[in-house]
């Protein structure tokens, strides 16, 4: 992987098992899994990276000294066994080595373990994006910017 991105071919590779992963984590009503194609093509921009596991992958983006969680999706049936915890870890790590000093995240103000998730990584709210989110119901639910720096120890 490049400073820019994995190659167009990686990502290829790559996007349809993230997007299976995905598909999974976000299966409810008020989600909108991401497709092969989009995350394909995020992939392939500068400064977008993943840190994946077996079970689950994190989606991050470092540009500038700021990094920003796009997302982080675990199966149903590897949560609340330290997968995401490990993957938020490791996503930090990564932003830090490329020079970000601060992560920020929008998450569902009703997603209370991801709430929680963060909180436990460090992350505090910064802000709050009304109807941010659409869900293939129609419906629309806040969001909560959420920060947190990098200097210091990580979790």
């Amino acid at each position: 992987m490049s400073a820019t991105g994995p190659s167009a071919e990686f990502a290829a590779g790559l996007a349809p098992a993230m997007a299976a992963i995905h598909a999974e984590a976000f299966a409810g009503p008020h989600e909108t899994p991401w497709s092969a194609a989009a995350i394909a093509a995020l992939l392939q921009q500068p400064g977008v990276f993943p840190v994946a596991a077996p079970d689950g992958f994190i989606l991050m983006r470092a540009v500038a000294g700021e990094a920003e969680i796009l997302t982080l999706a675990v199966r149903p049936s590897a949560r609340r066994a330290g997968v995401g915890a490990r993957l938020v870890r490791e996503g930090l790590e990564a932003a830090l080595e490329l020079g970000a000093t601060r992560v920020f995240l929008e998450v569902a103000e009703d997603n209370a373990a991801a709430r929680a998730l963060y909180a436990g990584a460090g992350f505090v709210e910064a802000g709050r994006r009304p109807g941010y989110y659409a869900g293939v119901d129609g419906g629309r639910r806040d969001a909560l910017l959420l920060a947190r720096d990098l200097a210091g120890a990580l979790p």
